[in-house]
C-alpha cells in the first residue's frame, strides 16, 4: 500500500501498477526479486532497457480446446514424476484455474439448439468425460459445463473479481488465459492477456511469467459517437490504427474523457479485439462506470463496496475526466470517437477495415485483382460474372459473387455487448414489421456468449421475434470455425460457379479456412450489420443508394429506415438488462448441464490411457526423460518441411474447423472405425488447412515436397518420411508467423513432426513463446534481411549452430549445403527461456523440478 500510494508511482501507466503490485507482494528473493521491483518502480528508464520481469497473475482461465491438452499434459506429467521416483501429486494448479468447456458445440443445425447439444455432447463424451476427471483429481481446478457461454463472457460477467479477497486480504484481481482473447478483461479493469497453453502449465505449477517490461502506449478517447456508430464499428477502427502504429509486444492503456462515455461491454469489445492489433495487453482502469458494472452484474455489493475501497486506498480508481490523473506514457496516439463511421473487416484478416459505404467497391476490387493475396482471389476469366442457379426447399434462387451464405452473430466480442445485440433486436423487429425476409438458403445462426443474452433478447414486453437467428447454441461456434455444413445445393452451387461466396459474422477473426471452407470472403461486422446483410443477401449493396429489399406491397425499405439509433438502443438497455438476470443464469451455471451431471468420470489420481482412443492420448512429450540435462546440440542438414511468406497465423498451422475427408488425420481416423460424422473438428483433435500458402506447391492446400525423392505428399506424410530417415526438419516464414488464436498444438503439431526449428521474420507474441515452450527454436532474420535478400530457395538443407554459452537473443550462424553463411537472432528473449531450452521445453523443466 505504501508503495503503490508514494510519490514514485504516480507517473506510473496503472497496467504497470498491477505488476508493481504483485512483484511486491510476491518478493521472496528467489522466483521474484527485489532488484525486480526496483526495475518495474523505475519503468520509465527501464522500459528501454529489454528488461526481464517476472509476473504472477491472481489466477488462469482455460477453454476446452486449449484446457484439453493442458490437462493431458499434467495427467502425462504426473506418470512422468512417478518414473522419476517423485511424488505424483505434486503435480496440481497452485493458483485457482477455470476451464469453461464453450469450442465443442457446432451449428450442426440452424434453428435448433436442442439437436446441436445432443449432438455435442455425442461427439466430445469422451474428452468431456476426461475433464471431469481432471476436476475431481487435480485441487483448484474449477470446470464450466458445456452450454453455459462462451469463457471470455464468463470471466466479464461471472468469474472476474477485479479484487482479490484472500482471507481478508486484498490485491488486484489479474488473469492469464490460453486463449487470445483473455484480454477482454482487461475492458473490467482486470490486467489479463493470453498465453500459451505451455506457459499456462507452469504459472497453474506456481511460476511466474518471464516477460520483458513492457513499453505502454496511451490511447487517448476524446468525443463521442455519432448515433448510428455501435461499439464494433469503434473497435474495428481502432485495430486497423493500432495495427498502422505498430504495438505488437507492448502494453496499450486507454484513457481520456471519451473513455468516460464508453460502457464496460463498449470497452470489453475494443479489450477484446487486443489480439487482432497484436498488443500483448489492452488495459481500461477501474473507475465508478466498472464499479457499477460489478453491481450491475449480480455481484454482491458488499464485496463491490470492499472492492473500491481497496483500490482508493491504494490510489487506483480512475476518474477518465481528470486529466491530472493522466499518467507517463511510452508514446500517446489520439482517437476522436466522432470520426468512427459504420464499418466492416475483411475479406481475409481483422485488421483490413472497410465503411461500409465502401463494401460493395472494395469487394469488386477484390474479384478484379490480379494477384491473389489479403485483397484479392483468383478467379478464372470466364467465371468473372458467374450467376448459378440453384433449387433449395422445392424453390429457385441464384448464387453469385458476394451471395451471402452464412450470417452469424457470435463470439464473445459482440454477444456480451447488450447495446449491440439490443440493437440487432430492434432491427430484426423493425424488419419484420416492415416485411422483409431473409432468404432460406442463408444459413443464420445466434450463438451467445451467455444465456443472459438470451434473457434479454427473448422479453416478451419488447421483441417479437430475433428475426430467423434462433438460437443455436452457447459458445463459439461459428467465430471458431464451428459453422456447422452447408447445404449441399449451395456448396454444389459454389463450386460450380467458382464462387466467392461470402460469411458475415460478429466475430473477432476471419482468417482464410476459419469460418467455412466455402465461403472464400469473411467479413467481421457488428450484430445489426448482419442482420442487414443477411436481408439483402449479398456483400455486393450500396446501402445508401439501394434498397435491402422490397416487401409484399411493393415499397423499397431501406437500412435507414430500420436502423436504430444509439439513443434509442441505450434508454431499452436500462430498461431491460437488469441485475436479476445475471444473478439466475450463474447462480446455477454449474450444475444446470444436466447431460454434464451424469457423466460417469474415473476417479483415479493417476489417469488410465484408453489405448484405442482417437481422442485422448498420453502424448510422447516426456518419453526417455531422465533427471539428467542433455546439451543442445547443432541442427545438422535439417530439410525445410514449409516455406511460406507474411501473416500465417496458427489457424494455417492447426485448424479449428471441420476434417477435410482426404486429409491424413481423415484417414487415420477411418483406419480406426471412425464414419466422416464422428470426424468432430480439427480444434478437437489435430492439424492441416486447406488454405495454407507453401511456395513450394503452386495452389493451397496442406502439401508440401518431400526433396530427397521430389514428391508431394500432404505435410504430415512428408515429415513421417523425413522421421524415419532421421532428418531434423525447419520451417521457412515471413512476418508474424503464428498470428491468430494462442492454441499451443500450434507448436506441439510441429514439435511431434520433427521440426526443430522456425526461421521467420517477426512472430506473434504468443506463438513464439509456444515454440519456446516446446524447445522448438524460433529464429529470426536480422533487420534488413528476409529469405528474399539472402537469395534461399528453402530447397537447401540448413545447419544451425548452437554455441555452448547461450545468450538472451544472441546471433546464431547458419550454414547451408551451397556453402552460403548467415546469421540469425535466435529468440529466446530471457534467461528463464533459455533455461526452459537446455530442459527441452518448460513441461521437462518442470517434471525435472518436481521429481527432485
Amino acid at each position: 500500500v505504501n508503495i503503490l500510494r508514494g510519490n514514485q508511482t504516480t507517473h506510473l501507466p496503472f497496467s504497470i501498477r498491477i505488476l508493481l503490485e504483485a512483484a511486491v507482494r510476491n518478493c521472496d528473493e528467489f522466483l521474484v526479486k527485489k532488484g525486480d521491483v526496483e526495475n518495474i518502480l523505475n519503468w520509465k528508464v527501464m522500459q528501454h532497457k529489454n528488461v526481464e520481469v517476472p509476473f504472477k497473475p491472481a489466477r488462469v482461465i482455460l477453454q476446452d480446446f486449449t484446457g484439453v491438452p493442458a490437462v493431458v499434459d499434467f495427467a502425462a506429467m504426473r506418470d512422468a514424476v512417478k518414473k522419476l521416483g517423485g511424488d505424483p501429486e505434486k503435480i496440481n494448479p497452485i493458483c485457482p484455474v477455470d476451464l469453461v468447456i464453450d469450442h465443442s458445440i457446432q451449428v450442426d443445425f440452424n434453428r435448433h439448439l436442442q439437436k446441436n447439444q445432443e449432438l455435442e455432447f455425442e461427439r466430445n463424451k469422451e474428452r468431456f468425460e476426461f475433464l471431469k476427471w481432471g476436476s475431481q483429481a487435480f485441487k483448484n481446478l474449477r470446470i464450466i459445463p458445456p452450454g453455459s457461454g462462451i469463457i471470455h463472457q464468463v470471466n466479464l460477467e461471472y468469474l472476474a473479481r477485479v479484487v482479490m479477497d484472500q482471507d481478508g486480504y486484498y490485491y488486484p484481481d489479474s488473469v492469464v488465459g490460453t486463449d487470445s482473447h483473455t484480454t477482454m478483461i482487461d475492458g473490467l479493469g482486470v490486467l489479463g492477456w493470453g498465453v500459451g497453453g505451455i506457459e499456462a502449465e507452469a504459472v497453474m505449477l506456481g511460476q511466474p511469467i518471464s516477460m520483458v517490461l513492457p513499453e505502454v502506449v496511451g490511447y487517448k478517447l476524446v468525443g463521442n459517437p455519432q448515433p448510428l456508430v455501435t461499439s464494433t464499428d469503434i473497435v474495428l477502427t481502432i485495430t486497423k490504427h493500432l495495427r498502422q502504429v505498430g504495438v505488437v509486444g507492448k502494453f496499450v492503456e486507454f484513457f481520456g474523457p471519451g473513455v468516460a462515455q464508453l460502457s464496460i461491454a463498449d470497452r470489453a469489445t475494443i479489450a477484446n479485439m487486443c489480439p487482432e492489433y497484436g498488443a500483448t495487453a489492452a488495459y481500461f482502469p477501474v473507475d465508478d462506470i466498472s464499479i457499477g458494472y460489478l453491481v450491475q452484474t449480480g455481484r454482491d455489493k458488499e464485496k463491490v463496496m470492499c472492492t473500491k475501497r481497496y483500490l482508493e486506498a491504494v490510489g487506483m480508481l480512475r476518474d477518465f475526466t481528470n486529466s491530472s490523473q493522466d499518467p507517463d506514457f511510452t508514446q500517446v496516439v489520439e482517437l476522436d470517437l466522432h470520426t468512427v463511421v459504420p464499418c466492416c473487416s475483411g475479406p481475409k484478416r481483422p485488421q483490413d477495415k472497410v465503411a461500409v459505404s465502401d463494401m460493395k467497391k472494395d469487394f469488386e476490387t477484390c474479384l478484379g485483382a490480379k494477384v491473389q493475396g489479403f485483397k484479392g482471389f483468383q478467379i478464372a476469366p470466364d467465371r468473372h460474372n458467374s450467376i448459378v442457379k440453384f433449387n433449395f426447399e422445392g424453390h429457385e434462387f441464384e448464387l453469385a459473387h458476394g451471395s451471402v451464405v452464412i450470417a452469424a452473430i457470435t463470439s464473445c466480442t459482440n454477444t456480451s455487448n447488450p447495446s449491440v445485440m439490443l440493437g440487432a433486436g430492434l432491427l430484426a423487429k423493425k424488419a419484420v414489421e416492415a416485411g422483409l425476409t431473409v432468404k432460406p438458403y442463408i444459413k443464420t445462426s445466434l450463438s451467445p456468449g451467455s444465456g443472459v443474452v438470451t434473457y434479454y433478447l427473448r422479453e416478451k414486453r419488447f421483441f417479437t421475434v430475433v428475426l430467423w437467428f434462433d438460437v443455436v447454441g452457447y459458445g463459439c461456434m461459428t467465430c471458431i470455425g464451428n459453422s456447422g455444413p452447408l447445404p449441399e445445393s449451395v456448396v454444389e452451387a459454389i463450386t460450380q460457379g467458382d464462387l466467392v461466396a461470402v460469411g458475415v459474422l460478429s466475430g473477432n477473426r476471419n482468417f482464410e479456412g476459419r469460418v467455412h471452407p466455402n465461403t472464400r470472403a469473411n467479413y467481421l461486422a457488428s450484430p445489426p450489420l448482419v442482420i442487414a446483410y443477411a436481408i439483402a443477401g449479398t456483400i455486393r449493396i450500396d446501402f445508401e443508394k439501394e434498397p435491402l429489399g422490397i416487401n409484399a406491397s411493393g415499397k423499397k425499405i431501406f437500412l435507414k429506415d430500420i436502423w436504430p439509433t444509439r439513443n434509442e438502443i441505450q434508454a431499452v438497455e436500462r430498461q431491460f438488462v437488469i441485475p436479476g438476470m445475471f444473478k439466475e443464469v450463474y447462480e446455477k451455471i454449474e450444475t444446470v448441464n444436466k447431460a454434464w451431471n451424469a457423466l460417469d468420470a474415473p476417479s483415479d489420481k493417476l489417469y488410465i490411457w484408453n489405448p484405442k482412443s482417437t481422442y485422448i492420448k498420453s502424448p510422447p512429450f516426456f518419453d526417455g526423460l531422465t533427471l539428467a540435462l542433455q546439451t543442445p546440440k547443432t541442427i545438422e542438414g535439417a530439410y525445410v518441411l514449409l516455406s511460406f511468406g507474411d501473416s500465417v497465423t496458427t489457424d494455417h498451422i492447426s485448424p479449428a474447423g471441420n476434417i477435410a475427408r482426404n486429409s491424413p488425420a481423415a484417414r487415420y481416423l477411418t483406419s480406426r472405425g471412425l464414419t466422416p460424422r464422428e470426424f468432430n473438428s480439427y480444434g478437437s483433435r489435430t492439424f492441416a488447412n486447406i488454405r495454407l500458402v507453401n511456395k513450394f506447391i503452386d495452389k493451397q492446400g496442406p502439401q508440401t515436397i518431400h526433396f530427397p525423392s521430389g514428391e508431394t505428399l500432404d505435410v504430415f506424410d512428408a515429415a513421417e518420411r523425413y522421421k524415419q530417415a532421421g532428418h531434423p526438419l525447419i520451417v521457412l516464414a515471413g512476418k508474424e508467423y503464428g498470428a491468430g488464436s494462442s492454441r499451443d498444438w500450434a507448436a506441439k503439431g510441429p514439435f511431434l513432426l520433427g521440426v526443430k526449428a522456425v526461421l521467420a521474420e517477426s512472430y506473434e507474441r504468443i506463438h513464439r513463446s509456444n515454440l519456446v515452450g516446446m524447445g522448438v527454436i524460433p529464429l529470426q532474420y536480422l533487420p534488413g534481411e528476409d529469405a528474399g535478400t539472402l537469395g534461399l530457395t528453402g530447397r537447401e538443407r540448413y545447419t544451425i549452430i548452437i554455441p555452448e554459452n547461450l545468450k538472451p537473443q544472441m546471433n546464431v550462424q547458419i550454414k547451408l549445403d551451397t556453402g552460403k553463411t548467415f546469421n540469425a537472432i535466435m529468440r529466446f528473449d530471457t534467461d528463464v527461456e533459455l533455461t526452459y531450452f537446455h530442459n527441452g521445453g518448460i513441461l521437462n523443466y518442470m517434471i525435472r523440478k518436481m521429481a527432485s
